[in-house]
């Protein structure tokens, strides 16, 4: 199912872009659905809206927009902006499992774009998840670093499952110019619109 596209709104004000790094089980939208709490936990901001989306189950950074073409622009795949993820996945990546990223997978959506894909160690910067959750320590783990120019459902997560490499834990890093640097869970700040543009 696609996702409906956001209808461009006249900022009230100036143009504000508010960097907002989403906790786990957090859904990106600001009214909670009686199982999990919205961005209004976090977050009061009348007249923000978020730009683009990250799922319930995976972290890191949101962007937020008073202004409907902004939020247009950077959730629009005519755009290209880059998104960083870092994923822990399940097992060894091996070259062909990379390969295959790097030149595109075929979904049930369509093939996807090439992507940017490394394997990395774990992130220096990485919080500790909250709750824990306990791993197979049976099944050995990866980290790998990849940059998307495309907004698929749940893409990171379909592609990695599709390359046998299903993701344990997923955190947005960038969105263009813009990271997560300094950023703790449950935390914001302003941040440029330029950076996005």
């Amino acid at each position: 199912m696609s996702r409906p596209r956001p209808r461009p709104r006249r900022p009230s004000g100036p143009t504000r872009l508010v960097a907002f790094n989403k906790p786990m089980d957090v859904l990106s939208q600001f009214t909670g659905d009686g199982h999990w709490p919205g961005l209004s936990a976090h977050l009061d901001m009348p007249g923000m809206y978020p730009a683009g989306r990250l799922d319930r189950d995976s972290e890191g950074l949101l962007l937020l927009t008073n202004d409907g073409k902004l939020q247009a622009r950077i959730t629009s795949p005519r755009s290209r902006t880059p998104k960083t993820y870092f994923a822990m996945v399940e097992g060894v990546p091996d070259n062909a499992a990379l390969e295959a990223l790097r030149a595109g997978v075929e979904l049930k959506d369509g093939l996807t774009r090439p992507a940017l894909v490394e394997q990395v160690a774990e992130p220096a910067w990485l919080w500790p998840r909250d709750p824990p959750v306990r791993f197979r320590k049976s099944v050995p783990d990866a980290w790998l670093r990849l940059t998307i120019t495309e907004g698929k459902n749940r893409q990171v997560r379909r592609m990695c499952a599709h390359v046998g490499l299903p993701v344990l834990r997923l955190v947005r890093w960038s969105v263009g110019d813009i990271t997560l640097e300094g950023l703790a869970p449950g935390a914001w700040r302003d941040v440029m619109p330029d950076k996005i543009m």
